[in-house]
């Protein structure tokens, strides 16, 4: 019976803790939930630039090859291309094709 006591006391005094630990989580969180939400927007307004993805087609890829044969510099060709350097090492990976003047 004694040892019923000493939990129920623990618990008690415990429960005190924490409805005063409750009261400051949520005032924290009612703060970060603010700062949330104004990243939220901050994230929105960056998605809606996001540059849509366009498919190479069969003038795109021969244009490629012909960079390869060429060696240009991937920068000028993602320049002249309109594409990403990374779009373009991918292409050509893909294609199994070399790209750039040093490889």
């Amino acid at each position: 019976m004694a040892r019923k006591a000493k939990t129920v006391t623990r618990k008690t005094g415990a429960s005190k803790t924490t409805k005063a630990a409750k009261s400051a989580k949520t005032v924290k969180s009612s703060k970060t939930m603010k700062s949330a939400k104004a990243a939220k927007t901050r994230t929105a307004a960056s998605k809606a630039t996001k540059i849509a993805r366009r498919p190479y087609s069969k003038a795109d890829i021969k244009e490629l090859r012909a960079h390869s044969k060429a060696r240009t510099p991937v920068a000028q060709i993602a320049k002249l291309t309109r594409r990403t350097v990374g779009s373009l090492r991918q292409k050509a990976m893909k294609l199994g094709i070399g790209l750039g003047h040093q490889r």
